[in-house]
């Protein structure tokens, strides 16, 4: 385990404290002697020492990453994959530094969707005002004119976005890996309408705004050395969170507050309003969903909500490590009973392809995945 700059030094400090805390009132002095040690240590000074600013690139070039022929993600100069421990023993800033990566691969991703795929991207609620939240979904052209067939993919729970099964095989392995690409081309080539749902969009963030807190002495009748030790007791208060919050969050990182999405605000509401919006006005005969992990719990909630419609509409479901639970989601015995009919849990298997995997739920087979590129074939 690894122990901080800024901690080696404090740890004689927090050690006098509590020894201190622990002797009777002659030790006031002294106490009050480490308080104002405490009060005088630049703890910002004092942590850039042990972190670099949480200031990262913008674009895969900025990071001196790029995805080559293969659809694999590598460093410009050196070829090699991407490498997450960049500083060492600084998990945190390294994890940011992840995390700042992975906001520009979503945003690739989805550049991907419209000039690769050739899907439009549709704003929602679809009839949002300017200045509420919003999110969106992808289609193709022929997504709800297409007579014939439609083909819907819902990803998992977590950090992934429209397009993204997930983000870490993106950048560890491929693209052809990681996203719903190779998926939508091949429904596409195949003839179908196709609909790439975007579950996790849920809210937007913006920066919390600062609560102007009254002092007590302005609207208060108390006699005022009532007011006076109320004060003081505050600021002292204030003092020490004050100076917990330097040494936690160093580098001042914004506060920031969600606004969900109107009838947006979980998976499980996405999936309703998409279908609701959506894929129940589509002329197609034949709908089929592709649902991962919690993707798979959205649509057994949406097959509660509207049974009746998506059996009239959807003519096969695949699942691929769906985490649904037909008991907790309490759906009845005629959702059961059809999802054993129409739908099929590929999972994470040694078995060989297709090889039936025992279950402890009453609801649809479950069989062994080899390579999750696999269902699509199995379905089509």
């Amino acid at each position: 385990m690894s122990i901080s700059l800024s901690s080696l030094i404090l740890l004689p400090v927090w050690i006098s404290m509590a020894q201190i805390q622990q002797g009777g009132p002659d030790e006031k002095e002294k106490t009050t002697a480490l308080k104002d040690l405490l009060s005088r240590i630049d703890l910002d000074e004092l942590m850039k020492k042990d972190e670099p600013p949480l200031d990262f690139p913008d674009t895969l070039e900025g990071f001196e990453y790029a995805f080559n022929e293969k659809g694999q993600l590598r460093h410009i100069k050196t070829g090699e994959p991407f490498v997450f421990n960049y500083q060492e023993d600084l998990h945190r800033w390294n994890q940011k530094r992840y995390e700042a990566l992975g906001e520009i691969i979503t945003k690739y991703v989805y550049e991907l969707l419209e000039k690769d795929c050739n899907l439009k991207k549709i704003s929602i609620p679809v009839d949002a005002t300017e200045s509420e939240p919003k999110s969106f979904i992808f289609m193709s052209e022929d997504a709800l004119t297409n007579p014939q067939k439609l083909m819907v993919l819902i990803h998992g729970s977590g950090v992934v976005r429209a397009g993204q099964w997930a983000r870490r095989l993106i950048i560890n392995e491929d693209l052809d890996s990681g996203t719903q690409i190779p998926f939508i081309k091949r429904a596409m080539d195949e003839g179908y309408g196709v609909i790439v749902l975007n579950p996790n969009e849920n809210y937007i963030e913006v920066e919390k705004p600062k609560i102007q807190v009254q002092s007590s002495s302005d609207s208060s009748d108390e006699p005022a050395e009532k007011r006076e030790r109320k004060d003081k007791v505050s600021k002292e208060t204030k003092k020490r969170r004050d100076f917990y919050e330097k040494y936690r969050n160093p580098q001042r990182e914004k506060e920031m507050m969600q606004l969900y999405i109107r009838e947006n605000g979980s998976p499980e509401e996405h999936a309703v309003y998409v279908w609701d919006h959506f894929i129940a006005q589509s002329a197609a005969e034949n709908v089929f969903f592709v649902a991962h992990s919690y993707g798979g719990l959205a649509f057994v909630e949406l097959m509660i909500q509207r049974e009746a419609d998506v059996k009239s509409k959807v003519t096969a479901v695949a699942l691929t490590d769906s985490v649904h639970n037909v008991w907790h989601q309490e759906a009845g015995k005629t959702i059961r009973e059809w999802m054993r009919e129409n739908c099929c849990n590929w999972v994470s298997s040694s078995e060989p392809l297709d090889t039936s995997v025992e279950s402890m739920l009453p609801d649809c087979p479950r069989v062994s995945a080899v390579h999750a590129q696999t269902v699509l074939s199995s379905i089509l």
